[in-house]
């Protein structure tokens, strides 16, 4: 049967209607639309703290701060970027007079190849440009140090990076001086009542599982029903720092999805890998659930009780731009931001894409006008608590087949040879 409806490459992630008429009916009766707005200046705010960056400033469009950065970082000459990329990435640089210089990518993560940018720099180098491509970060690591010994700037382009973020290694209790209980202190002794008794009464899968898991079967001590912070978790290893969740089916719904993303950040934000597995994959295929555990254990770097904590890839460099597009997971219609590490550069930032004002009258430095408005703020803050399920849905790869239809081969092929796996250490958007 023929289907004439189009199939769309991506759907944007829209709020509540109800709540943003309501939103917008604030605006209307404040009469401010733009120009650093309530609901500019909150959403700034929100921002900085889901992602984890010290200054966050909003724009317009997601080219905007590129351009942007560039300027503020008084870049000139030649910056070293990707040719896989969207063209935005290329424009900002040529927008503002400045030689693009090619580097290849490397195919493991689709961004600058480390071992070829040092082949491309010449006395005319000033920055460098890389793009984290579907949520995989770049070498930070080797890219930082190539550009600190040739004193070269270090701007990333973020636009496929909302809320990504690395497992790094933090001190452990005792190097901080301190002891910490893994679980709340005050909720202790009722967590580790409820614990007991849901040890005794567990799911069939559950005690399939743990069947499988006890006894150190795979080569490392498994916890079951345990307290961690204000919660009770199904699987632990303290080893590798991993949790697994078993869930049954109402963990498919909306309003749960939610609550189950809001619970995993916080538990990665404590250094803990979250890893979710259904009732089905322990009772019909115990072996392939059992080798991808196996798997998460051998590729996670946690070893000899080293404490781990979930960081943004976007304090990387010196700057880095965000894309808040229709397309991206998150979204504000249109719009961007620019992340930068010190309050100094924040305010230059925000003079820059405010045809240099600083208040309302005084003019401190040539600009642009790149401001968010109020209207896109509040959609924005709205789309802000949801974005976390939205993200989990596309790293567990949840999707409707029935809307690609025959296109699912190669549908099959990007997912499988384009995006991470689940192994890997951090969160893609």
């Amino acid at each position: 049967m023929k289907n004439d409806s189009p199939i769309t490459v991506t759907s944007p992630l829209l709020p509540n209607l109800d709540e943003f008429n309501e939103m917008l009916k604030d605006i209307w009766t404040s009469k401010w639309i733009t120009n650093n707005g309530s609901f500019h200046k909150q959403l700034e705010t929100e921002l900085c703290k889901y992602l984890k960056v010290p200054y966050i400033s909003l724009f317009t469009n997601g080219t905007l701060p590129l351009i942007t950065a560039l300027q503020a970082l008084r870049i000139t000459g030649e910056v070293i970027t990707t040719p896989f990329s969207f063209v935005a990435t290329t424009h900002s640089i040529w927008w503002n007079g400045i030689k693009p210089v090619f580097v290849d990518i490397d195919p493991s993560n689709c961004g600058l190849d480390p071992d070829k940018i040092e082949a491309a720099i010449t006395p005319k180098t000033t920055a460098i440009m890389p793009v984290h491509c579907y949520g995989k970060p770049c070498d930070t690591e080797r890219i930082q140090a190539i550009a600190d010994k040739y004193g070269l700037k270090v701007i990333y382009d973020a636009a496929h990076a909302f809320g990504v973020e690395r497992l790094t290694p933090i001190p452990s209790p005792v190097e901080r001086g301190e002891y910490r209980m893994t679980a709340d202190p005050m909720l202790y002794d009722l967590l580790k009542e409820h614990a007991r008794r849901m040890r005794k009464n567990p799911t069939q899968a559950e005690d399939v599982l743990w069947q499988a898991l006890r006894n150190s079967q795979l080569g490392a001590k498994w916890r079951r029903q345990h307290p961690i912070l204000d919660f009770i978790v199904d699987f632990i290893c303290f080893e590798h720092s991993i949790i697994i969740e078993v869930d049954g089916g109402y963990h498919n719904s909306a309003e749960q999805m939610q609550m189950d993303a809001v619970r995993d950040k916080i538990l990665r934000d404590n250094g803990f890998y979250v890893m979710h597995i259904t009732n089905e994959q322990v009772l019909c295929n115990l072996d392939a659930t059992l080798d991808t555990i196996r798997t998460m254990m051998h590729d996670l770097p946690l070893q000899g009780g080293q404490r781990w904590a979930w960081t943004s890839i976007l304090n990387a460099g010196d700057m880095s731009t965000l894309s808040f597009h229709a397309t991206k997971v998150y979204n504000t219609i249109e719009g961007g931001a620019l992340v930068m590490h010190d309050e100094q550069t924040k305010k230059r930032i925000d003079y820059l894409k405010n045809f240099g004002f600083a208040g309302e009258t005084e003019v401190v430095a040539p600009g642009i006008n790149s401001k968010m408005d109020e209207m896109r703020s509040a959609y924005g803050l709205l789309n802000l608590k949801q974005v976390d399920a939205a993200i989990e849905a596309h790293k567990n790869g949840t999707l409707n087949i029935a809307e690609v239809e025959n296109n699912y081969a190669i549908l099959a092929y990007f997912l499988g040879k384009v995006f991470p796996t689940k192994s890997e250490l951090f969160i893609y958007s």
